[in-house]
């Protein structure tokens, strides 16, 4: 006679889990894949005994969870070591590719509103700058983007210097936007039951949806146990259809993320629009437990499709298991960009205000290395781009893929350098020699250039100038520059605060008060409040 199961305990579960071999996850996340009545599928290789443990026609039948942080934090974060200080003499050319994403500061947000610092390895300080717009200047050339550079004297370190790179692309308007063929693929497994998951996807959707026009185009692709297609390619003009399909997406079974993304390139390749966007939003917390589950193997995939001219861009959500290395890179292998959404705000901000940055791009596979004088630069050190850096003889390589920017973004980039004759981070060498100068050699810092393709081109655009110099004092640079300069220096002091010498959080904190205007959303005050948090949980004693 056979025993259907109806409720069974998690710890039991657990405990079956681990006879097949399978990694124990937190209970929050195993409730949540077993929250809809489902038939519980045995891997292949269990034995009869555990069959017979749980019948093939049983089912679980356990309550929704409520969202809350699982005590089992299984979430996953790449390694981020803080890039190293070199010396011109040994190395004067750094080298790295360019970084739209923002998903860290969101991500590193959501801790904070928790009430617990995030971990280091969730910090990368570019992603916190590149956060916010900065008004920066226009372009006015042939160029599809700005080059600007300011360099200030450090509130880090006694006579060391900071040199600004800015980089501002051209913006374009809803009505300027070539048509766009668009697959929204949508993790509905059960770990995406919870309010901060599925509802906020679904939310996030329903504001793209109202930006798009007639000549849009479409795809809505679901998967857990396995992959459906939900809606054909449907026209913008239909929200409503579209709306509908959005509104009725439930979450519930395993998440085999891999044949979903092969289907949503097949897809998209079926109408891709030749001079249009053809893109791909992926909507998931990461969790990938079916099918192939390998890092590397997944990101190769990607990286092989986005030579068909279809880029992937990656929507985080949800806490306790949430996968931030592998969203963070897909988008970069995607050629797409990585967000992370917690809340409906930062929904509305990615995908309606950024609506043209998230889906036009206007220049691929930028790079930029700068070459820094040894007659005028005894040291230098990169701020943040820890997982972006390049090997100098790549950045004249067309064949090596870097970051690409999208219409209205702006680029941020910081270098902290020690002048010539100045006391350093390293020891002197004993026989370093000294170089005879000319005037003209010590009239400049460094020398930045960056090297882009234009959308769908193979040749890349060589774009250089110089960086002069001599510095003004913090107080006298402009806003946008001190409160980046804030900003990095949060990024580092959450971190450990290694290179932020004697800037602490009150400094960090008054910085970014005085810099705080123009605020449009509100977003500088907002960055404020959060530093205030850090601050308070950086004081707390376990």
């Amino acid at each position: 006679m056979q025993h259907s199961i109806k409720i069974l305990s998690l710890s039991v579960l657990s405990v079956m889990l681990m006879a097949c071999g399978n990694p124990i996850k937190s209970q929050h996340h195993l409730a949540a894949e077993v929250a809809m009545p489902v038939p519980l599928a045995m891997p292949s290789h269990v034995g009869d005994s555990a069959r017979k443990m749980i019948a093939p026609a049983s089912y679980i039948a356990m309550p929704a969870p409520e969202a809350q942080v699982s005590p089992y934090n299984t979430e996953k974060y790449q390694k981020n070591e803080v890039n190293a200080v070199f010396s011109v003499a040994d190395q004067a050319v750094s080298t790295f590719s360019i970084d739209v994403d923002t998903g860290s500061y969101s991500n590193t947000r959501r801790y904070l509103n928790d009430g617990r610092l995030p971990p280091v390895d969730a910090i990368r300080a570019e992603e916190m700058m590149n956060y916010f717009d900065y008004h920066y200047p226009q372009p006015n050339s042939i160029h599809p983007f700005s080059v600007s550079t300011e360099t200030v004297d450090s509130p880090w370190k006694e006579r060391a210097k900071l040199i600004k790179i800015a980089i501002q692309a051209k913006d374009l308007n809803t009505k300027q936007l070539p048509p766009a063929n668009l697959v929204f693929l949508v993790d509905v497994s059960g770990s995406m039951n919870a309010d901060d998951k599925l509802p906020l996807v679904k939310q996030t959707l329903r504001v793209l949806t109202e930006q798009l026009r007639a000549q849009d185009k479409v795809t809505i692709i679901t998967y857990a146990n396995g992959e459906k297609l939900v809606l054909e390619p449907t026209s913008g003009a239909q929200k409503d259809k579209i709306l509908s399909v959005i509104n009725a997406l439930q979450a519930g079974g395993a998440t085999a993320g891999e044949q979903a993304i092969q289907l949503a390139y097949k897809q998209a390749e079926k109408v891709f629009m030749k001079n249009g966007i053809n893109r791909i939003l992926l909507a998931t917390d990461g969790d990938f437990n079916v099918g192939i589950t390998d890092f590397n193997t997944l990101k190769g995939m990607v990286a092989e499709k986005r030579k068909s001219g279809i880029s992937l861009t990656t929507l985080g959500y949800g806490t306790g298991n949430y996968n931030e290395q592998l969203m963070e890179q897909l988008a970069d292998a995607g050629d797409g960009h990585y967000s992370y959404i917690d809340n409906k705000n930062e929904a509305k901000k990615v995908v309606q205000r950024q609506l043209s940055s998230t889906l036009a791009t206007v220049a691929q596979d930028v790079k930029i290395q700068v070459e820094f004088n040894p007659a005028t630069v005894k040291e230098y050190r990169l701020v943040g781009y820890e997982n972006r850096m390049l090997k100098q003889e790549d950045f004249n390589n067309d064949k090596v893929d870097a970051g690409d920017i999208g219409a209205g973004h702006n680029v941020t980039a910081l270098y902290e350098i020690i002048p010539v004759g100045q006391q350093g981070w390293l020891n002197d060498s004993r026989y370093q020699a000294a170089t005879k100068t000319t005037a003209a050699q010590k009239s400049e810092y460094a020398y930045v250039n960056l090297r882009y393709k234009l959308p769908n081109q193979e040749n890349s655009i060589l774009l250089s100038q110089a960086v002069q110099a001599g510095s003004k004092p913090l107080a006298q640079a402009n806003n946008d520059t001190r409160f980046a300069i804030a900003v990095a220096a949060y990024a580092q002091q959450l971190k450990g605060g290694q290179y932020n010498g004697a800037m602490g959080w009150d400094q960090i904190i008054q910085l970014a008060q005085q810099s705080a205007k123009p605020d449009a959303y509100q977003l500088r005050e907002e960055f404020v409040d959060l530093a205030k948090i850090a601050k308070s949980l950086s004081a707390k004693k376990d």
